[in-house]
């Protein structure tokens, strides 16, 4: 198949942190480098949700572009950028740019869960794209996420948007999914939409994606790309057996409550030995012995060792 030149897999990552909460370069290095060495692996998406980028300053995210940088060498690097005000997401669009990011993904403030003028929205993105100066992508929030998931006429007016590239579709549900596939393909047929719920991936690769932007490829990096070669080839029944094999996996990490989402992830790679902390930055608190053994469940019934 032809791919997209923003399109494949790319990992989501998490942000390893020492006890006091300071960056971990050096498990963040190690992080990057064990998720690029997986084949079908096409780049990252630093400072995501999973990176937990709203407790970020604009040098830590800055840092955090740099070291993926370095990382990646000839991969791509894309930058989420999440800020309240636009003048703060512009300004760290900018560093990310100067620090090395081939794209950025603007994610929407929290507070707009409880609604945005799309005038506003509009010229929230404007202002990143021409501060950063880079392709852009967008992010299509659940459908259960409030307002942070667009409707069509708002959706339609950011890609208007020259620089918008993709679409980190997470609407969470293939109904919602799709249209937005559709919006883009009669709107904007240059523009990669990219299947992102982490829980859905089989069918949303199935109605057809460009790609995929996760953080369970954060820690099952070989079975997502597995995923969509399976589905590119028709091989159903392949692609089946892996949606099973993580439908575990992502059922606990990414159900209620969903804040706690990225202290899963970091409690999963911990028991893989693939990060030393799963500490996250406060307020978020740590797993519970309960919790904590479903996920050894999940990763067991994922195939992984633990």
């Amino acid at each position: 198949m032809t791919r997209h030149p923003f399109g494949g897999i790319y990992a989501a990552t998490i942000l390893p942190m020492t006890a006091d909460g300071a960056i971990d370069e050096a498990a963040l290095t190690a992080h990057l480098g064990a998720v690029l060495a997986t084949d079908g692996i096409v780049g990252l998406l630093v400072n995501g949700h999973a990176g937990e980028n709203a407790m970020l300053t604009v040098a830590e995210t800055a840092e955090v572009v740099a070291v993926a940088r370095k990382a990646a060498w000839r991969k791509l690097v894309v930058c989420g950028i999440n800020a309240e005000g636009t003048s703060a997401a512009a300004e760290r669009a900018a560093c990310a740019a100067r620090e090395g990011a081939d794209a950025v993904m603007v994610f929407p403030p929290f507070s707009w869960a409880l609604g945005a003028d799309r005038r506003s929205i509009v010229a929230h993105h404007k202002a990143i794209a021409e501060a950063a100066g880079t392709p852009m992508f967008l992010f299509q929030g659940a459908v259960g996420a409030g307002k942070t998931a667009y409707t069509e006429p708002t959706l339609g007016a950011l890609l208007e948007i020259e620089t918008v590239v993709g679409i980190k579709e997470g609407s969470w549900e293939t109904l919602a999914y799709d249209r937005t596939r559709r919006l883009a393909r009669t709107l904007r047929p240059d523009v990669a939409v990219m299947a992102s719920g982490d829980e859905h991936l089989f069918p949303s690769f199935a109605i057809g994606s460009d790609g995929s932007l996760v953080s369970l490829a954060a820690v099952v990096p070989e079975l997502i790309v597995a995923l969509e070669r399976a589905v590119d080839a028709g091989d159903m029944a392949e692609g089946r057996r892996l949606h099973d094999a993580l439908f575990e996996l992502g059922r606990i990490v990414y159900g209620a409550p969903g804040h706690l989402a990225t202290a899963r992830l970091k409690a999963c790679l911990v028991m893989l030995g693939r990060i030393p902390s799963a500490v996250c930055r406060a307020p978020a608190p740590a797993l519970d012995a309960a919790e904590t053994e479903a996920l050894a469940g999940a990763l067991r019934a994922a195939g992984l060792t633990v």
